[in-house]
């Protein structure tokens, strides 16, 4: 069961929006705050999502890291040349500053544990606009794990990127990714119990 929720590739929203981005785009990139505003309300669930699941489901974090990719994607928008479609662009983008998080708080000491802290937070959390308890578990489990595990496991399992680009995008060894990946599954599997 777990093999079967966490391989299917999340549905690709971005390029559904595909055309109508385009016009908004470029509109942006040449100042004008209003289309910016209408890529945002189009693209900031989505990019919330995995940033917060990088974040390991610390909501105050992910924020940041939301309203940071944001701003990034409004200071390059001009540099944008369109090769791939914007939403693309924008959640490579938002996938990026939360890795560099990542990697910045696994460089300072105290910040590179197992997020503990998140586990006690998620345990108090109201469950009612998180679906399922199944889904609530899986969550809470995907926020315990280690953090290059975590991001290895999201990107591959629910973003859908290859070894390859994550290899790439985390400075690591495609074997070390395909490692980091069993780690999370087996850890995950452990920690689902009878779920998995």
């Amino acid at each position: 069961m777990l093999d079967a929720a966490m391989t299917a590739p999340c549905h690709d929203r971005a390029t559904d929006a595909g055309d109508r981005d385009l016009p908004l785009a470029r509109a942006a990139a040449a100042g004008d705050a209003a289309a910016f505003e209408a890529l945002y309300r189009r693209h900031a669930a989505r990019v919330h999502g995995v940033v917060l699941r990088l974040a390991g489901w610390q909501h105050a974090r992910a924020e940041d890291l939301v309203q940071e990719a944001f701003l990034r994607a409004w200071r390059a928008l001009p540099q944008w040349r369109g090769d791939s479609a914007f939403g693309t662009w924008l959640h490579r983008l938002a996938v990026n500053t939360a890795l560099m998080d990542l990697r910045a708080r696994n460089a300072r000491p105290g910040l590179d544990g197992d997020d503990g802290d998140v586990i006690d937070a998620l345990a108090g959390a109201d469950s009612a606009g998180h679906g399922t308890a199944l889904a609530l578990d899986l969550d809470r489990a995907v926020a315990s794990l280690p953090p290059r595990a975590r991001a290895v496991l999201v990107l591959f399992d629910i973003e859908g990127w290859s070894h390859d680009e994550i290899a790439m995008t985390l400075d690591m060894a495609v074997g070390s990714s395909k490692a980091q990946l069993h780690r999370a599954r087996r850890l995950l599997r452990t920690r689902l119990g009878d779920f998995a």
